[in-house]
C-alpha cells in the first residue's frame, strides 16, 4: 500500500499545482500584476507549504537534522531538478523576463542563511534575522507591484489566462491548489519515508534526499504544469521564491519553535552545493538564455550525482 499512497499523493500533487498555476496567472491579469511577482509571493509560498509542515513537525519532535536538510536539499532540488525535468519536456523562455532583482534577492538569503549557519544554531536571534530578511523581500515584491500598476494601468496579458473568468473560480482554483499541495506532498512524504527506512537509510539521508525531494514535488507539479502552458515566469519565479521562502521563512519560524543545531557536514559539503546550484542560474538571469533541453539535461544529471554522493557518503 504504501507505494499506492506515494503514487496518489502524486497525482493530487500534478493537479493542485495546475490549479494553482491557473489561479495565479489569473490573480495577475485581473490585478494587473506581473505573473513574476505573483508566482514569487503566492505561487511560491504555497508550494513552500510542505517544506514548512515538514521542518516545524521535525523542530518539535527532536530531529533538527530532518529540519534543516529538508530546506537546504530543497533549496538544491529546486534549482538542479525541479527547473531540469521541465527543461526536458519544454523549452522555458526564461530570457524574455527580467528577473534579475529577485534572483539577487534569493542570493543574499543564501549568503545570510550560510553565515548564520556558521553560528553552530539557528537559535531565535538567527531566526528573528531571518525572517526580518523575508519581510524586506516581501517588501519589495510589494513595492514593485504598485509601481507596475502604475505605470501600467492596462492589466497584463498572460498566456493561459482568462480575462473573463470570475473572482469565485479564481479563489476556488488558489484554495484547491493551496490546500491540495500539502496534503499530496504529505502522502508522498509519508510514503517515501517508509520505503527509505525499509532499505535502512539514516534520518539525516532522508532529510537531504527523499523528504527534500519530496517536499519540492509541489514546486515541481507546478513549474512543469507552467513550462507545459509556456509560463516561464511563473516557472522561475516559483524556484527563485520558493528558494527564498524556504531559508528566510521556513528556518526563521522552525528556529522561534526549537533550536536547530547545524551538522558540521552541512558546513563542509551541502550548503556549498545549494549555493552553487543557486549560482548556475547565472545565464539565464544575466545572459538572458532559455532553459533548453541541453540544459535540462545537465542540471538533473547534476542533482544525480549529488544524490549519489550523499546516498554513498
Amino acid at each position: 500500500m504504501v507505494f499506492v499512497y506515494a503514487a496518489l499523493g502524486l497525482i493530487i500533487l500534478l493537479l493542485a499545482g495546475d490549479a494553482l498555476v491557473k489561479g495565479a496567472v489569473n490573480v495577475s491579469l485581473r490585478l494587473g500584476v506581473p505573473a513574476l511577482i505573483v508566482s514569487l509571493t503566492i505561487v511560491a509560498f504555497g508550494t513552500s507549504a510542505p517544506e514548512l509542515l515538514i521542518s516545524v513537525q521535525a523542530a518539535l519532535a527532536g530531529v533538527p537534522g530532518i529540519a534543516l536538510g529538508n530546506v537546504v536539499g530543497s533549496n538544491t532540488a529546486n534549482v538542479l531538478l525541479v527547473l531540469g525535468i521541465p527543461a526536458l519536456i519544454a523549452v522555458m523562455h526564461t530570457s524574455e523576463h527580467d528577473t534579475r532583482t529577485s534572483y539577487v534577492q534569493m542570493l543574499a538569503a543564501s549568503v545570510l542563511f550560510i553565515a548564520l549557519a556558521f553560528r553552530g544554531v539557528f537559535d531565535w536571534i538567527a531566526g528573528l534575522g531571518l525572517l526580518a530578511g523575508l519581510a524586506v523581500m516581501l517588501f519589495v515584491a510589494f513595492r514593485d507591484a504598485r509601481a507596475h500598476r502604475k505605470s501600467s494601468p492596462k492589466p497584463e496579458q498572460v498566456e493561459g489566462a482568462d480575462p473573463d473568468m470570475p473572482w469565485w473560480k479564481i479563489i476556488v482554483y488558489l484554495i484547491v491548489g493551496l490546500i491540495g499541495l500539502p496534503i499530496g506532498a504529505d502522502l508522498l512524504i509519508d510514503s517515501a519515508t517508509e520505503i527509505a527506512r525499509m532499505f535502512g537509510l539514516s534520518e539525516s539521508v532522508i532529510g537531504l534526499t527523499l523528504v527534500a525531494v519530496g517536499t519540492s514535488m509541489p514546486e515541481l507539479a507546478t513549474t512543469v504544469m507552467a513550462a507545459i502552458r509556456r509560463q516561464a515566469d511563473v516557472a522561475l519565479g516559483n524556484v527563485i521564491g520558493s528558494n527564498m521562502f524556504n531559508l528566510l521563512g521556513i528556518i526563521g519560524i522552525a528556529a522561534l519553535v526549537a533550536p536547530i543545531p547545524v551538522d558540521p557536514a552541512f558546513l563542509r559539503f551541502d550548503l556549498w552545493v545549494m549555493l552553487g546550484a543557486s549560482l548556475l542560474l547565472i545565464p539565464f538571469v544575466y545572459l538572458r538564455r532559455d532553459i533548453g533541453r541541453v540544459w535540462g539535461v545537465a542540471l538533473s544529471a547534476l542533482y544525480v550525482g549529488y544524490v549519489a554522493i550523499v546516498l554513498t557518503a
